[in-house]
């Protein structure tokens, strides 16, 4: 995800044609699998849009699905259809760290969470707590507490989130069946941390399935300085257009995305959301479903 990356170019052609031969190359088996919901919010997590995303992933053949924007995954754990293999990419190493302890370390990470409470002032240490002085284990708790308590799933600018008319956020007792579903479904997955060129690029094939999740225009600072730029979905829309996979993304609707992205399928959608603290402040957003190959 770090700005301005580039891509290898490649030689496929595009659109991909849906002949006989295509099916041939392409004939993968899907299986059911149970989907389940993040573990903490996430800015962005799409949630409003996932069964939507979901329905055009679970219904495209593919042999690889490959996420270079994981966030808290939610569209990828929303899924119902499961390929032979999944790779899951963050540039943010608390991401990629969550995931992997989730995955290898489960019975050790709910021993670190049992006596965690919700309170403004523990929100307060570990958001001054630096990351890199903590072991894993610690690092992947204070991550999990914070998304959990944090006001709108902010990762940065993180304010403490309270509300009068539900329980407290983190809470183990209606956490941890959360977390062993996300433990179990994570079961076989490989886990990245790269920055998204070089994920994309390495995991490129025909077979692959690529679910794009970049940060909003004008909003590429949102999860971190320098970890994506303008000029990146230029590079994403070159490789949608010579790359080897299909790609579907979503973005929000803007005039230079619909340019850069131009000649692909573009599907627009309206979308609510909330837009202070309180829960009858909504609006509508529009949103973009690109993608470089047919439905």
């Amino acid at each position: 995800m770090q700005g301005t990356q580039s891509l290898e170019a490649t030689t496929e052609p595009f659109p991909y044609a849906p002949g006989a031969r295509w099916k041939r190359l392409f004939k993968v088996r899907l299986t059911p699998v149970q989907n389940t919901s993040p573990v903490a919010p996430w800015m962005g997590g799409k949630r409003n849009l996932a069964k939507r995303i979901t329905a055009i992933l679970d219904a495209t053949p593919h042999g690889l699905y490959a996420e270079p924007f994981v966030g808290m995954g939610g569209i990828f754990l929303r899924r119902s259809m499961q390929p032979r293999a999944e790779v899951i990419n963050d540039l943010g190493r608390d991401i990629a760290n969550l995931f992997r302890i989730l995955q290898r370390h489960y019975p050790q990470f709910i021993d670190c969470l049992r006596f965690q409470l919700t309170t403004r002032v523990e929100f307060e240490r570990l958001v001054a707590t630096r990351p890199d002085t903590l072991t894993d284990l610690e690092r992947a708790a204070r991550f999990l507490y914070l998304q959990r308590t944090a006001f709108g799933g902010k990762v940065s600018g993180r304010h403490f989130g309270v509300a009068s008319d539900r329980p407290a956020r983190f809470n183990l007792s209606t956490l941890e069946p959360m977390l062993e579903e996300v433990h179990a479904r994570l079961s076989g997955v490989v886990i990245e941390c790269l920055p998204y060129a070089e994920f994309i690029t390495r995991y490129d094939r025909p077979s692959a399935l690529f679910y794009l999740d970049p940060p909003y225009w004008s909003c590429e600072d949102d999860y971190g300085k320098a970890m994506f730029a303008p000029e990146d979905f230029e590079t994403l829309a070159g490789w949608m257009r010579s790359g080897k996979g299909k790609a579907l993304m979503s973005i929000n609707d803007a005039p230079e995305i619909r340019e850069i992205f131009a000649g692909f399928h573009m599907e627009e959608v309206q979308v609510s959301y909330t837009v202070a603290r309180k829960e009858t402040a909504r609006g509508k957003r529009g949103e973009l479903l690109i993608r470089n190959f047919d439905l």
